[in-house]
């Protein structure tokens, strides 16, 4: 691999890098601008409406169904760490998103697909929901 092979996937590496950091740091302030969503991101998450199977499509829909819902949730952000692919083209962050209603702490591992300008064109959010779908389930299976 030659010196500008080099420089140019380590800068892709912190591109990619930046942007997960820019979505969790989000979440945390929750501020829905702040995340480098590209006007076409496609989301898949567990506890969107339709589920994985059925994709929030574009910004604005991600704006206005997805996030209403999420901030009066949302506590505190902490990141663990970053996984990239091959390519280049997507990270994985692992974090734990503390929720406040209901209390409860999601380990999350979101992949996110970015574009060269540095916006998310695809998210998937993969955790396990049954903590905020049935609260306590834990103890039922005891």
């Amino acid at each position: 691999m030659n010196e500008q092979t080099k420089t140019s996937a380590a800068k892709r590496r912190a591109q990619l890098r930046a942007v997960a950091e820019a979505y969790f740091e989000a979440l945390a302030k929750k501020d829905f601008t702040a995340i480098p969503y590209a006007d076409t991101v496609v989301l898949r998450a567990p506890l969107a409406p339709g589920g994985v199977h059925n994709p929030l499509i574009g910004k604005e829909a991600l704006r206005t169904i997805w996030w209403p819902p999420l901030v009066p949730a949302l506590g505190t952000v902490q990141v663990l760490d970053h996984y990239l692919n091959e390519a280049l083209t997507a990270i994985i962050t692992e974090a734990e998103i503390h929720l406040v209603n209901p209390r409860v702490t999601l380990r999350v591992a979101d992949r996110f697909t970015v574009n060269a300008e540095g916006q998310i064109i695809e998210q998937e959010n993969h955790f396990d929901p049954r903590d905020v779908t049935n609260p306590g389930w834990q103890k039922q299976t005891e």
